[in-house]
């Protein structure tokens, strides 16, 4: 379900400003908008909970401190949280490089995977980076982890450089 529909953007997606909500495949209402400083509390709760083994190359922190100055570091950028009620389970982050492109990390909350909020997190996230003028967005992800591999190649990413551990991967908006 859509509130305040609006012509789709060039994605062909609905944009988290419309503050789309959809059903995930549990039943839960899932929302979606942009970070705003007073949800920091809800975003560092969601950090706090999250399962230390979801963790990729460190990140998120594992300790509140910890989370805090890495919430510090990256918030510069295009921010979009998932919330379910009163709850973040979901945030994608676009970090500046200082070189004119924003590198891209997402996190769902381990309650909250394969339910369908990842995908959705992500078309919204890059909605929202474009209307925010980031042009440019690339990651990184291990070789082993398809399941991430596969959501970023559905959503147009494609591999510039497949060699090492990790593949870095990129998509202009």
């Amino acid at each position: 379900m859509i509130e305040g529909r609006r012509a789709p953007s060039s994605g062909g997606r609905w944009g988290p400003s419309v503050r789309e909500a959809f059903e995930d495949e549990y039943g839960r209402e899932i929302r979606f908008r942009p970070y705003e400083p007073s949800d920091r509390d809800a975003l560092v709760g969601m950090y706090e909970s999250f399962d230390p083994a979801q963790r990729a190359q460190g990140i998120p922190p594992v300790r509140t401190d910890s989370i805090e100055s890495w919430l510090d570091s990256v918030l510069d950028g295009p921010s979009v949280l998932a919330w379910h009620g009163d709850r973040v389970v979901g945030h994608v982050v676009f970090v500046p490089d200082g070189d004119g492109s924003h590198e891209l990390a997402i996190f769902v909350h381990q309650a909250y995977q394969e339910a369908g909020v990842g995908s959705r997190l992500l078309d919204a996230g890059l909605d929202h980076a474009r209307e925010q003028g980031v042009a440019y967005v690339w990651l990184l992800v291990t070789w082993g982890n398809t399941r991430a591999r596969g959501l970023y190649e559905k959503s147009g990413f494609t591999v510039d450089d497949p060699t090492g551990s990790d593949l870095r991967m990129s998509k202009r908006l």
